[in-house]
């Protein structure tokens, strides 16, 4: 049996050196029949080469490389997502309600974050409308090029972002970042508008956390004042003012009044 298990490893051993020298016999033997240089296929498996092919309309890029464009834009999606929509305001004004009604881990991280993602969907949708019916279809259909799709997707997120973003922060990063030359906000870069963004959505989080935290602050301060007139000083306010808490905020429909309150924010859906 060992003997067996050990010609099998010197098979593999000697397989290995042929299977990483293929790769390298095959570009050789693209490289001869290739026309105008470069790499046109990769042996046998029509690979396309990683070049920019000019068109009438501009350029276009091959496939692979459009391929490893999207692989590569998947991996910073989370951070898109969460740094130019609607999810920071959302995610930060839930957080805070936990922490008003004074739970800790009730609604749990995950509750909130799958929470402020689909009401992101909801809040967002007109604008991924926008986007899937200038850019992706047009796309998808071939009628334009991958460089012209990304250029018409950009144009519904930014004007979303300029629409939520303060004309103070908008000037505090154009005189940070020394640009003189933009003429109006409309025409204003992406990475001048994002920090602006996300500055504007944190301050309109935390001004309706502030409102939130109101009603509960007053219960509890109501709370400790009867406990402390009663001489209970040694019992926690806080496990007497929770009960009222949560009562309160069914008795109102808080989270449709909290759902309700986050769209409308962001104007127009």
């Amino acid at each position: 049996m060992m003997t067996g298990v050990r010609r099998g490893w010197l098979w593999l051993a000697a397989l290995v050196p042929l299977l990483l020298a293929m790769p390298v016999w095959a570009a050789d033997q693209a490289g001869d029949t290739a026309a105008d240089g470069g790499l046109q296929a990769l042996g046998g498996l029509g690979i396309p080469a990683l070049v920019y092919q000019t068109t009438e309309t501009g350029g276009e890029y091959t496939i692979t490389l459009q391929i490893l464009a999207i692989m590569t834009l998947l991996s910073v999606l989370p951070s898109l997502l969460i740094m130019m929509t609607s999810f920071t305001r959302i995610m930060v004004v839930m957080a805070i309600l936990r922490q008003a009604i004074g739970l800790q881990q009730t609604p749990s991280n995950q509750v909130l974050i799958g929470l402020s993602l689909f009401l992101t969907l909801f809040i967002m949708m007109p604008v991924f409308r926008v986007i899937n019916a200038d850019a992706l279809q047009p796309y998808l259909n071939e009628q334009i090029t991958s460089v012209q799709a990304v250029e018409r997707a950009v144009v519904p997120i930014h004007e979303f972002m300029l629409g939520q973003t303060r004309e103070n922060d908008l000037d505090l990063f154009v005189r940070i970042s020394g640009r003189d030359d933009i003429p109006s906000a409309d025409q204003t870069p992406l990475h001048i508008l994002i920090p602006a963004f996300i500055t504007s959505e944190l301050k309109t989080a935390f001004q309706i956390g502030f409102l939130i935290f109101i009603p509960f602050l007053i219960i509890d301060l109501v709370v400790a004042s009867i406990l402390m007139a009663m001489g209970m000083m040694m019992l926690s306010p806080i496990i007497i003012s929770l009960p009222f808490k949560i009562m309160l905020f069914v008795l109102i429909d808080g989270w449709a009044l909290i759902m309700g309150t986050l769209a409308n924010s962001f104007g127009t859906i």
